[in-house]
């Protein structure tokens, strides 16, 4: 038998990644200058280079999507492209492991080596009594070197919600899948319509919780050790579950408008139903490490 080719399709040269990196130098530039306590802009082009950034954003990715999808409804991709694009979603997710992996290990670093060491663990007694005497080792760390208390965040409560919140949207977007698959576009519809509101109630309480941790507990970003693993890990997971439920309404507003997607060719769909599993398994572990243990 003689080799089968597929057609493999390459786009024309496209602006889409230019508009891109502009956006994303014009916020860095401005985050830059927030970190580095020098946002006292005497000639007020702070917020325009965040509202430009953001609207040069949103503008490539509507623009950039749009291209994909009318290449993708007008059978222009073969089964090696979709191959291609399974691919790369599986390497985006497994940066994205590694990115919280980072993160995690900060934390872990923190309390498993540097609070024992500061209270004289191993060889470290007498540098226990230079850096900080009558130091304890206990997490989580509410007391800084400079004399700052904090209140740890309990798991009860908030936590706790958010943690069957995102479990129930799970379970809801795997019933959405079962639609797809069944050609059942009403379940589709509904438990996917479900799936997002669910992620917006997370991000509600989240905020709420955060409210809370700054005029209640005293828990904030620059509360030591404790309070920045703490802001970070879940701040950054609130990001993504942010962008997440943008994809899942994007992936909704496709299905409920143009009728996209059949039990063939969904995959649109299923890499929105990958990011949003794996966020939620990233906030397994952070309610595990960061707010119960």
């Amino acid at each position: 038998m003689g080799t089968v080719y597929q057609k493999y399709y390459v786009p024309h040269q496209s602006s889409w990644p230019i508009l891109g990196a502009i956006a994303l130098f014009l916020l860095g530039y401005r985050a830059a200058i927030w970190i580095n306590a020098l946002a006292k802009d005497q000639h007020g082009f702070g917020w325009l280079f965040i509202i430009v950034g953001f609207a040069l954003l949103f503008y490539m990715l509507f623009g950039w999507f749009s291209n994909i999808i009318d290449e993708s409804m007008d059978g222009l991709y073969s089964q090696q492209m979709d191959r291609s694009f399974r691919q790369g979603m599986s390497w985006f997710i497994f940066s994205e492991i590694m990115f919280f992996m980072a993160f995690f290990g900060a934390l872990f670093y923190a309390r498993m080596i540097a609070v024992p060491w500061l209270d004289g663990a191993s060889n470290n007694v007498m540098t226990a009594e230079v850096l900080w005497p009558n130091f304890e080792s206990i997490w989580p760390l509410t007391k800084t070197p400079g004399g700052l208390e904090t209140a740890a965040m309990p798991w009860e409560g908030i936590p706790l919600y958010n943690t069957l919140i995102l479990l129930a949207s799970s379970v809801t977007l795997q019933f959405a899948h079962i639609g797809i698959e069944q050609r059942k576009y009403a379940q589709l519809g509904f438990f996917l319509l479900l799936t997002i509101i669910l992620g917006v109630c997370f991000l509600f309480l989240q905020g709420h919780e955060y409210v809370h941790s700054y005029q209640e507990l005293g828990l904030r970003l620059d509360s030591g050790v404790y309070g920045n693993t703490f802001f970070l890990l879940t701040g950054f997971h609130g990001l993504h579950v942010t962008l997440g439920a943008i994809f899942l309404t994007v992936i909704f507003l496709r299905i409920l408008i143009k009728g996209h997607f059949t039990p063939e060719r969904h995959f649109g769909f299923q890499a929105a139903a990958w990011y949003w599993h794996f966020v939620d398994v990233v906030w397994l572990n952070l309610f595990v490490f960061v707010y119960v243990l």
